[in-house]
Order: structure tokens, then C-alpha cells, then sequence
């Protein structure tokens, strides 16, 4: 399942030894189920009959309404204004963690697209600094999902796909991820662009826990 995809993305990525990555994956059901529950103050993502209740699902959709639920830390009133969350920019985290995911699917597309695809990572000195924050939140992500289970804290998991995003988009624009022009595609490449399908699909996993969609096309 895209769950446990999640933790096979950090393995294949370096950035979890096969152990850390089996143990995480083999307890995501049980976390999911916590999370589900709800956070500490009652705030976790509403589903069925709440979700119909809850104001926020008639101004801003599901999808923002479940993030604007979840994102502040527990004991913060959410802001559940439409300026905040339905943005198409940037600026709108919401919109920069889904752009960043729909960003990932367009490589795997156009590589496709150039007669390749993701091959075995391997860290590349060349692709430093920005390899190394990628990796990094990659690599915290699983732990998050676990403390925000144990703690009942989805707003953990929000702020950790962040992370993700933002590392993601940093390393987008820091190393060339296609071959340009007439290039053709090389075992850097390849590497580049199974780091970034690791990204997406740690992205996708985490916004399908909070109940939030992934669309490959933005």
C-alpha cells in the first residue's frame, strides 16, 4: 500500500536501514488508527458525519478543510479562513507540499517519456547541500508519523510533509534531475530521479493520512 511505500521510499533512499524501515512499516497500521482518533484536544481529521457537520467543509473543500484542522499544534484555534488555504501559490503550504508532489509524478512522466526511470540511489558530493536536506527529511519522516500517533499530533505529520516539500523543491533546483537538449540520460540521473520519486511518495502517503488528496497533475 502507498503507506508502506512510504517507508520502502526512505530505505531505497538511504536515508532508513532495511530494519528501521521494516519495523516503522509493520506498526503503520496501528499509528494510523491512533491518528484517526483524534489529537489531544479533539482536533484529529474528521471523518463521515463530523466532516459533514464541520463549517470549514462547505467554505473550503476537504482538502483544505482537513489541512487548516490539522496543521496547528494542539491548543491552537485553526484558522479556517479561504484566503489562507485555497491560494494556488507558494506561499499557501498546502498548495507547495501538493505542487511539490505533482512535481515528482511530471519527472517520472518525462522520464518515461525519454526512454528511462528511477534507479539505485547513490549520493552524489556534486548534489550537496540540497541532496543532504532532502535525505534528511526523508529520512524523520517515519519517526514523525510515529510520535504523532503516540502523541495524537497530526499537526507533527503536517509540518514534517513541509519539510519534505521544501527539500524537495530546493533540490529540484539544484541539480538537474533530466538530461537537457539532446542528453542523454545517465546513472546520475537515474540516481537524481529516484530520490525524488522516494519524496513523492513519502508526500502522498503523509496527505493520504490526513485525509488529504495527491493529484499527479497541478
Amino acid at each position: 500500500g502507498q503507506s508502506v511505500g512510504e517507508f520502502a521510499a526512505s530505505h531505497i533512499a538511504g536515508a532508513l536501514d532495511f530494519d528501521d524501515a521494516s519495523r516503522l512499516a509493520a506498526g503503520h497500521g496501528r499509528l494510523l488508527q491512533q491518528l484517526a482518533v483524534g489529537r489531544g484536544d479533539g482536533l484529529g481529521v474528521p471523518t463521515g458525519a463530523a466532516a459533514v457537520r464541520h463549517p470549514a467543509y462547505a467554505t473550503l473543500g476537504a482538502d483544505a478543510a482537513n489541512w487548516a484542522l490539522v496543521r496547528p499544534p494542539a491548543g491552537d484555534p485553526p484558522d479556517l479562513a479561504p484566503a489562507t488555504h485555497l491560494p494556488q501559490r507558494t506561499a499557501n503550504p498546502l498548495f507547495r507540499i501538493r505542487y511539490a508532489h505533482a512535481r515528482t509524478r511530471a519527472l517520472t512522466r518525462n522520464a518515461a517519456d525519454l526512454g528511462f526511470a528511477p534507479g539505485e540511489f547513490t549520493p552524489a558530493a556534486a548534489d550537496e547541500p540540497a541532496q543532504a536536506a532532502l535525505l534528511g527529511a526523508i529520512g524523520d519522516y517515519p519517526r514523525v508519523v510515529e510520535s504523532a500517533a503516540r502523541h495524537r499530533a497530526p499537526d507533527r505529520v503536517a509540518r514534517a510533509l513541509e519539510g519534505v516539500a521544501d527539500a524537495f523543491l530546493d533540490y529540484h533546483d539544484s541539480v538537474a534531475l533530466l538530461p537537457s537538449g539532446d542528453g542523454k540520460p545517465s546513472a546520475a540521473h537515474r540516481s537524481r530521479l529516484a530520490l525524488a520519486d522516494a519524496a513523492g511518495t513519502v508526500l502522498a502517503g503523509g496527505l493520504s493520512l490526513l485525509g488529504i488528496s495527491a493529484p499527479a497533475h497541478l
